[in-house]
Protein backbone atom coordinates (compact mmCIF):
# COMPACT_ATOMS: atom_id res chain seq x y z
CA UNK A 1 0.00 0.00 0.00
CA UNK A 2 0.87 3.54 -0.74
CA UNK A 3 1.09 6.56 1.55
CA UNK A 4 -1.92 8.11 2.86
CA UNK A 5 -3.18 11.84 2.11
CA UNK A 6 -5.03 13.14 4.75
CA UNK A 7 -7.61 16.48 4.31
CA UNK A 8 -8.87 18.40 7.00
CA UNK A 9 -9.27 21.24 5.25
CA UNK A 10 -9.87 23.03 2.27
CA UNK A 11 -6.40 23.47 1.08
CA UNK A 12 -5.87 19.97 1.90
CA UNK A 13 -9.10 18.52 -0.26
CA UNK A 14 -8.10 20.28 -3.71
CA UNK A 15 -4.56 18.32 -3.07
CA UNK A 16 -7.05 15.18 -2.94
CA UNK A 17 -9.17 16.41 -6.05
CA UNK A 18 -5.69 17.02 -7.63
CA UNK A 19 -4.64 12.97 -7.61
CA UNK A 20 -7.73 11.92 -8.47
CA UNK A 21 -8.20 14.26 -11.21
CA UNK A 22 -9.86 11.91 -14.21
CA UNK A 23 -10.24 8.46 -11.55
CA UNK A 24 -12.68 5.73 -12.59
CA UNK A 25 -14.89 4.08 -10.92
CA UNK A 26 -17.90 1.76 -11.35
CA UNK A 27 -21.11 3.46 -9.58
CA UNK A 28 -21.22 0.14 -7.30
CA UNK A 29 -17.58 0.86 -5.43
CA UNK A 30 -19.30 4.62 -4.67
CA UNK A 31 -20.79 3.60 -0.92
CA UNK A 32 -22.22 5.71 1.52
CA UNK A 33 -22.57 3.88 5.27
CA UNK A 34 -24.97 5.86 7.69
CA UNK A 35 -24.26 4.41 10.88
CA UNK A 36 -20.30 4.68 10.71
CA UNK A 37 -21.17 7.69 9.09
CA UNK A 38 -18.69 7.59 6.00
CA UNK A 39 -18.71 7.48 2.03
CA UNK A 40 -15.98 5.51 0.43
CA UNK A 41 -15.24 4.56 -2.86
CA UNK A 42 -12.58 3.03 -4.93
CA UNK A 43 -11.31 4.67 -8.16
CA UNK A 44 -8.70 3.57 -10.67
CA UNK A 45 -6.37 7.07 -10.32
CA UNK A 46 -4.34 8.06 -13.28
CA UNK A 47 -0.93 8.80 -12.27
CA UNK A 48 -0.42 12.44 -13.61
CA UNK A 49 2.62 12.55 -11.02
CA UNK A 50 4.37 9.98 -13.16
CA UNK A 51 3.83 11.20 -16.60
CA UNK A 52 6.79 11.57 -18.85
CA UNK A 53 5.46 12.65 -22.80
CA UNK A 54 8.98 11.45 -23.60
CA UNK A 55 8.70 8.40 -22.33
CA UNK A 56 5.55 7.58 -22.89
CA UNK A 57 4.55 5.75 -20.00
CA UNK A 58 0.87 6.61 -18.39
CA UNK A 59 -0.02 4.71 -15.73
CA UNK A 60 -2.94 4.16 -13.24
CA UNK A 61 -3.17 2.35 -9.89
CA UNK A 62 -6.15 1.42 -8.01
CA UNK A 63 -6.60 4.04 -5.33
CA UNK A 64 -9.44 4.14 -1.82
CA UNK A 65 -10.88 7.50 -0.93
CA UNK A 66 -13.31 8.06 2.01
CA UNK A 67 -14.68 10.76 4.03
CA UNK A 68 -15.78 10.34 7.66
CA UNK A 69 -18.14 12.85 9.73
CA UNK A 70 -20.97 12.26 6.58
CA UNK A 71 -23.99 13.11 7.70
CA UNK A 72 -26.41 12.87 4.52
CA UNK A 73 -25.18 11.38 1.12
CA UNK A 74 -27.31 12.29 -2.42
CA UNK A 75 -26.54 11.46 -5.98
CA UNK A 76 -27.47 13.74 -9.31
CA UNK A 77 -27.18 12.00 -12.52
CA UNK A 78 -25.65 8.89 -11.63
CA UNK A 79 -26.70 5.10 -12.63
CA UNK A 80 -27.53 4.04 -9.16
CA UNK A 81 -29.34 1.10 -10.68
CA UNK A 82 -26.29 0.20 -12.88
CA UNK A 83 -24.06 -0.90 -10.15
CA UNK A 84 -21.08 -1.44 -13.34
CA UNK A 85 -21.66 1.20 -14.75
CA UNK A 86 -18.74 3.89 -15.03
CA UNK A 87 -18.24 7.34 -14.07
CA UNK A 88 -15.17 9.67 -14.17
CA UNK A 89 -14.44 12.10 -12.02
CA UNK A 90 -13.11 15.48 -12.52
CA UNK A 91 -13.11 17.44 -9.08
CA UNK A 92 -13.87 17.39 -5.51
CA UNK A 93 -14.92 20.64 -4.12
CA UNK A 94 -16.09 21.83 -0.51
CA UNK A 95 -19.37 24.15 0.23
CA UNK A 96 -18.37 25.95 3.23
CA UNK A 97 -21.19 26.05 5.75
CA UNK A 98 -21.54 27.03 9.14
CA UNK A 99 -18.93 26.65 11.88
CA UNK A 100 -16.22 23.86 10.04
CA UNK A 101 -18.96 21.73 8.50
CA UNK A 102 -20.71 21.81 4.68
CA UNK A 103 -20.72 20.08 1.94
CA UNK A 104 -18.45 18.09 -0.32
CA UNK A 105 -18.97 17.34 -3.75
CA UNK A 106 -17.98 14.81 -6.33
CA UNK A 107 -18.17 16.12 -10.09
CA UNK A 108 -18.23 13.37 -12.43
CA UNK A 109 -18.43 13.89 -16.10
CA UNK A 110 -21.27 14.38 -17.87
CA UNK A 111 -23.14 15.82 -14.77
CA UNK A 112 -23.30 13.64 -12.58
CA UNK A 113 -22.29 14.88 -8.90
CA UNK A 114 -22.52 13.19 -5.46
CA UNK A 115 -23.33 15.64 -2.79
CA UNK A 116 -22.20 14.70 1.19
CA UNK A 117 -23.41 16.75 3.82
CA UNK A 118 -19.98 16.66 6.76
CA UNK A 119 -19.43 18.28 9.89
CA UNK A 120 -16.01 18.93 8.86
CA UNK A 121 -13.71 17.88 6.17
CA UNK A 122 -11.91 14.48 7.31
CA UNK A 123 -10.59 12.54 4.15
CA UNK A 124 -8.50 10.11 3.31
CA UNK A 125 -6.87 8.55 0.07
CA UNK A 126 -4.75 5.57 0.02
CA UNK A 127 -3.22 4.01 -3.16
CA UNK A 128 -3.64 0.24 -2.79
CA UNK A 129 -1.68 -1.79 -5.26
CA UNK A 130 0.80 -1.45 -7.76
CA UNK A 131 0.52 0.72 -11.32
CA UNK A 132 -0.39 -0.94 -14.21
CA UNK A 133 -0.22 0.59 -17.95
CA UNK A 134 -2.75 2.78 -19.02
CA UNK A 135 -4.77 2.71 -21.75
CA UNK A 136 -4.84 5.62 -22.95
CA UNK A 137 -3.93 9.19 -21.44
CA UNK A 138 -7.37 11.53 -20.35
CA UNK A 139 -7.62 14.34 -22.33
CA UNK A 140 -9.38 17.52 -22.03
CA UNK A 141 -10.98 19.79 -24.54
CA UNK A 142 -9.69 23.24 -23.73
CA UNK A 143 -13.07 24.86 -25.00
CA UNK A 144 -15.41 22.85 -22.70
CA UNK A 145 -17.99 24.35 -20.85
CA UNK A 146 -16.70 27.76 -22.76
Amino acid sequence: MGPVLLAEDEEDLNIISAQLQDAVARVGDLVYLPRARRFAGLFNRFRWEDCDDAKGHDLRVRTGLHFDGVLAAKSHNLRRDDPDAVVELLAIQFVPGRDSAGVIELLFAGGGAIRLEVECIEASLRDLGGPWPAVARPRHDAGAGQ
